[in-house]
């Protein structure tokens, strides 16, 4: 048989590869199950592979399954993004823009690059989402996300970044804390105090690197607490559950009943990146990376 792929074939199998039951799947495409049956045989026979294992009662993908589960879903979200930018282009803009960033970015640059965009595209869309560095890095791989803010050092091969920000640490204490107004100030003075931190998943090379302060002064942290929120942190610094390290420009912007330290005798610093695919075909990828070096010059 002639067949050739269609995006009927790969919107049925990707429907089927989430449900990984003929039944269920079926009803959700609104076509009978035999129906489908044969729309997967002729992808099966296409391919010359087997893309579902099918048991008595389980279905599950094999190998190659997977593999083409992965690129048609980043093909669905590739036609989804032509779609917006197409109609966002028929009404007159240039494009849409999704952002993705950390707290410490609306403290810095993020507010006075959306200025300068929307003097340059009045009619530019723009979505913002706040996540943790590692979602950022899969939501921009898969093209979910247009630009993301982010501290990390280990970055994919398809991600390009530009560094904006290299800035101290600080040391997040509760007001009229007893060592607040000491005028060189030693880590190890605080070895004893519980520590909330961002976590892991905030971004794992952030979380090394600070670490990696504690290990200077040769100790380990009690770390009470770890969240991905840096407000979250002030409030539970504010109420005496433990004192933080976090990047000093988090000083900016929060109304919290804490005190910030800087840590500027130490060699630690963190740097904040603009990362983006390097595959994203977004009309506005270079617009907003010119309106960034302008700033920065």
């Amino acid at each position: 048989m002639n067949y050739q792929i269609e995006l009927r074939h790969l919107h049925y199998f990707h429907v089927l590869a989430e449900e990984l039951h003929f039944r269920k799947a079926a009803e959700r495409l609104f076509i009978s199950q035999p129906g489908l049956t044969r729309q997967i045989k002729q992808m099966e026979e296409i391919y010359k592979t087997t893309l579902f294992e099918r048991g008595k009662r389980t279905v599950k993908l094999t190998e190659a399954g997977q593999y083409l589960k992965q690129e048609v879903e980043m093909l669905f979200n590739q036609l989804n993004n032509m779609h917006t930018q197409v109609q966002k282009i028929g009404e007159g803009k240039i494009t849409t823009l999704k952002l993705g960033f950390i707290g410490s970015a609306v403290q810095t640059i993020l507010p006075e690059l959306l200025v300068k965009l929307k003097a340059k595209q009045p009619l530019i869309d723009v979505t913002l989402n706040e996540l943790s560095n590692e979602i950022q890095m899969e939501m921009l791989l898969k093209n979910e996300l247009d630009f993301g803010f982010v501290r990390t050092e280990s970055y994919p091969l398809d991600i390009a970044t530009l560094p904006i920000l290299t800035e101290n640490f600080a040391l997040v204490v509760p007001k009229n804390h007893l060592l607040s107004n000491k005028k060189k100030i030693n880590l190890l003075d605080f070895k004893e105090e519980s520590f909330i931190l961002f976590s892991k998943q905030y971004s794992a090379s952030y979380y090394d690197l600070v670490m990696s302060i504690f290990r200077d002064h040769q100790f380990e942290p009690k770390v009470a607490l770890r969240t991905v929120n840096a407000l979250s942190i002030f409030n539970l610094v504010s109420q005496g559950l433990g004192i933080a390290i976090v990047p000093s420009s988090l000083k900016k912007g929060y109304n919290a009943d804490v005190d910030f330290i800087e840590l500027t005798h130490i060699p630690q610093r963190t740097t904040l990146y603009l990362a983006w695919s390097q595959e994203n075909r977004n009309p506005g990828i270079q617009l907003f990376i010119d309106i960034l070096k302008d700033i920065k010059k």
